[in-house]
């Protein structure tokens, strides 16, 4: 099977910040633990736009993980697989 990849965007204001980053240190930990790798990345030019990737060895794999996260994702349903480009 191919690997599978979500993503999610979020603006976040500046006194949000810091309990936002508390925020993802828990879901990392949470997708890690089910074996998932997870990025987040944030806009150079548009401080507090941030983009979350979450990956996982397989669709099945990714679905589990969402359905068992802490924070509801905004749409876990749009997983993306992996294209062999042979």
């Amino acid at each position: 099977m191919p690997r599978a990849l979500t993503l999610q965007r979020s603006i976040v204001p500046a006194g949000d910040r810091s309990k936002f980053l508390e925020r993802l240190k828990a879901r990392r930990a949470h997708y890690e633990g089910r074996g998932c790798r997870f990025w987040v990345f944030e806009e150079a030019a548009l401080a507090g736009a941030f983009i979350e990737f979450t990956e996982a060895p397989d669709a099945k794999t990714l679905a589990a993980a969402h359905a068992a996260a802490p924070e509801r994702v905004l749409d876990p349903a749009r997983i993306y697989t992996e294209v062999e480009l042979g």
